[in-house]
């Protein structure tokens, strides 16, 4: 495996020999890319010695081979340990001002970054903000750990053990292709139930969930088809850019079912992640409703049940097909969010249902997520917190388990 150890300058620094170390006497051929910073507590002798390759900084060394993509086109992992305050919030900004900067932005590799700093830098907003973002992009966190800190002091900061750090690089890396040979199609956003030529009947769904879900799946190897209700294009951009992800477009509950229903036929995993909504309108104006002809203070609108999208899918799917669907819950005082899923889990069929309870402030257009996700049998196999995409990647784990037994 072709392994890029990114080195930035914290005193942590000295335990990343040991971290290239236990990458190269397993036989991976490693190349370490320290920032300028890095090499004044650990010398490039010392990292050309461990690793057994040649060692710069710059990006104007070996441009005939154009080295300062090239590193980050030939990665299949990318470790940066440690990873100072500074290092994040450039990966953050997508700065390229170095070679590291540059192979980070060139990779599409696994990127698992080990963060290394005083609590007061770890606990800041900045940091706090660019480590949310980086994890949103699918970049694996790994630490820090709560214990003694340069100087005296103690806390979280501490960069995990380089033990810690391997492990937990190689068992991301290991999963990277592991949903390759499988066609997914996943459905995000909410759909839009027009009333009149300008307004709707929708919902607060942004779509960064079922985004998360496209997003890893591709880079774990499979071909997607991501069929977008209303999903904001900033939401949206990295998928559409994503060579293994086409991304279709669908407003209506019925454009969402006719497009998920179609690419469904030939897919081998369905993950139903849109918030459809469940009604439309009867009849639909043909010119904005106005005040002076409703003949009242009020208006009256009739709806109608719109088609179970998660039903037919499960109705139709052929052998060996598997169905995932999403639960967005309000559980009442008299039951919990387990006993909802529990029964939607049974009436849909489906193979696996993620429920999430939802509220003013949680699940809808949050960066994070929290899932309780259930087999047909309601038992519990798994319980994901966190980013989205960690959500994601851990939802997927959950549908590998079941298509293996």
């Amino acid at each position: 495996m072709f392994v890029v150890v990114g080195v930035s300058g914290g005193i942590a620094a000295y335990k990343s020999v040991q971290l290239v170390r236990l990458f190269v006497v397993e036989g991976h051929d490693v190349h370490v890319v320290p920032t300028e910073d890095a090499l004044r507590f650990v010398g490039i002798p010392t990292w050309e010695a461990i690793s057994r390759n040649p060692v710069t900084t710059s990006v104007h060394d070996d441009v005939a081979k154009v080295r300062h993509v090239a590193l980050g086109q030939a990665a299949d992992l990318v470790v940066v340990a440690p990873a100072t305050a500074n290092t994040l919030a450039k990966m953050a900004a997508g700065l390229a001002g170095d070679l590291l900067g540059t192979t980070l932005l060139a990779t599409t590799a696994p990127v698992v970054v080990a963060p290394a700093m005083h609590t007061e830098m770890w606990r800041h907003p900045a940091t706090a903000h660019n480590v949310a973002l980086l994890r949103a992009r699918g970049v694996h966190v790994v630490g820090p750990d709560d214990g003694a800190l340069t100087g005296g002091d103690s806390g979280p900061g501490r960069m995990s053990e380089p033990e810690t750090i391997h492990a937990a690089a190689l068992a991301i890396a290991g999963r990277r292709r592991d949903l390759a040979g499988l066609d997914v199609v996943v459905s995000a956003g909410g759909t839009r139930e027009p009333i009149d030529p300008v307004r709707f009947i929708g919902n607060r769904s942004s779509g960064k969930q079922g985004v998360a879900v496209a997003l890893a799946a591709a880079d774990r190897g499979a071909d997607v088809v991501l069929v977008a209700a209303h999903v904001d294009d900033g939401v949206l951009a990295e998928a559409c850019a994503h060579p293994r992800i086409a991304v279709r477009r669908a407003g209506t509950a019925a454009e969402l079912a006719e497009a998920v229903t179609d690419a469904a036929a030939a897919a081998d995993v369905v993950v139903m992640a849109a918030a459809v909504a469940d009604y439309r309108v009867s009849h639909v104006a043909e010119r904005k409703l106005a005040k002076e002809s409703a003949g009242g203070p009020g208006i009256t609108l009739e709806l109608v049940e719109n088609a179970d999208i998660l039903a037919g899918l499960v109705a139709s799917r052929r052998a060996g097909q598997t169905v995932v669907g999403f639960a967005a819950e309000t559980p009442g005082e008299d039951e919990t969010l387990l006993d909802r899923g529990r029964r939607k889990a049974a009436r849909k069929g489906v193979d696996l249902l993620a429920v999430n309870e939802v509220g003013w402030t949680s699940g809808f257009e949050a960066d994070e997520n929290a899932l309780v996700v259930l087999a047909r049998s309601g038992e519990v196999v798994a319980e994901p917190r966190g980013s989205k995409r960690e959500v994601a990647d851990a939802l997927w784990d959950a549908v590998l388990g079941i298509r293996v037994r």
